[in-house]
């Protein structure tokens, strides 16, 4: 996973996206198997075991059959980040968005801006950097403030 998101753009950005990625918590691992969430469950087993790049691949039939179900498509974003395709996450990042529970409200913001790193965006992730470290409500504001000084120092 590190060797995928450092290849995933030029070598500084490369190094702030593999430096700044942390994975989402698994909260769809822990529920109690049922028929009905038999499936998801699955396509989260390779995302609980840290392999992004499965977990994308096992989600993204998932999501596409149930495309309402924002917990799901949010952690196939993280996926898809998290195994060097940016792009796919921010795609997925903008239908969360969409939302009106706006339930990863926060989140979405933040993996949207690592998306911007780690598709070498530079001007515009730190114009979101500078954005959500200046948001002390935000649940990201610190993670942004120390983005923000690593992408002026590099």
């Amino acid at each position: 996973m590190i060797l995928l998101l450092g290849a995933c753009t030029s070598a500084p950005e490369g190094d702030l996206c593999e430096r700044h990625f942390e994975p989402y918590p698994d909260l769809i691992g822990q529920r109690v198997r049922t028929e009905q969430n038999a499936e998801l469950l699955d396509a989260m087993e390779p995302y609980a075991e840290g392999d992004f790049a499965e977990a994308a691949k096992a989600l993204q039939p998932y999501v596409d059959r149930h495309p309402r179900e924002v917990e799901a498509r949010f952690h196939l974003a993280v996926s898809l980040l998290g195994s060097g395709q940016p792009y796919d996450a921010e795609l997925q990042l903008d239908f969360v968005e969409q939302d009106p529970r706006r339930v990863f409200r926060d989140e979405t913001e933040w993996y949207s801006l690592l998306c911007l790193v780690c598709s070498g965006q530079r001007d515009r992730a730190v114009a979101g950097a500078k954005k959500l470290a200046g948001r002390k409500d935000h649940r990201y504001s610190g993670a942004a403030a120390r983005l923000l000084k690593d992408l002026e120092g590099a």
